[in-house]
């Protein structure tokens, strides 16, 4: 059940936290993959993990996403490398945070390119590959902050909103071509980030989720492979809420 052996996938961000359980998770299921991000050492030693960890010859491709041209190069890169390109996996992304009043135009901009823009331009070059296949999976990594708001976070809010609003709609264009288009919104997630909180703070957060703890970024990756796989081809325009019960959405 979930097999993902002889699919082929992008992750962007893969190096990161949520990124790397992500990858792990995918290939784990049989999947190749090609590990984007921007910090190519990490990617390399990330990819050389995976490789004996679970075989298939992954591959690694620096990309700044922030860099229109890069973006525009990713998708037909991984062809090349991998053959052809089944599972899009939006994952990468930056926060800015301000209040409001004090939010630069650098900072609501350089969260819009990177968070939103970059995941357009990827979602619109993988479909036209996966519609002549008729086939394909599109998963995004967008936030409960997308659904709720948070202080401090309006650019990072609007842009996870945005993707979810965007998903929606490249799911009615593509559903007919056996394409799904599906959206991971996570919670707070246990990574190095977090880890490094004081534990009055981590408390804090703790107290906000029913759950009484935080998310692993396996618990990602898990809802993740599940949207990649064939068991889900009659799920499309959809957004799973992994937040351990912190925010109910019907």
């Amino acid at each position: 059940m979930f097999s993902l052996e002889g699919k082929t996938a992008l992750v962007t961000g893969a190096s990161g936290g949520i990124g790397s359980a992500i990858a792990r998770a995918l290939a784990s299921q049989g999947a190749r993959l090609a590990l984007s991000g921007s910090n190519a050492s990490k990617l390399r030693s990330f990819r050389e993990e995976l490789n004996q960890q679970y075989g298939h010859d992954h591959v690694e491709i620096t990309c700044d996403l922030s860099n229109t041209q890069q973006v525009e190069e990713l998708i037909p890169a991984t062809i090349d490398t991998l053959g052809k390109i089944d599972i899009l996996v939006n994952n990468a992304g930056v926060t800015r945070d301000n209040l409001a009043m004090r939010m630069k135009d650098e900072e609501w901009d350089a969260v819009m390119k990177i968070n939103l823009e970059a995941a357009f331009r990827l979602m619109r070059a993988a479909a036209r590959p996966m519609m002549k296949a008729r086939h394909g999976r599109i998963v995004t990594i967008t936030s409960v902050v997308g659904a709720t708001g948070n202080p401090g976070q309006m650019n990072y809010a609007a842009a996870k909103a945005g993707l979810t609003g965007m998903s929606k709609s490249l799911a009615q264009e593509l559903a007919s071509r056996g394409i799904t288009v599906n959206c991971v919104a996570p919670g707070f997630i246990r990574t190095a980030m977090t880890e490094v909180l004081p534990d009055a703070q981590k408390d804090a957060l703790n107290a906000r989720i029913p759950m009484g703890r935080m998310g692993e970024g396996e618990e990602i990756g898990a809802a993740v492979a599940f949207l990649a796989s064939d068991e889900a081809a009659y799920m499309t325009g959809q957004t799973l809420h992994v937040n351990g019960g912190m925010a109910m959405m019907s």
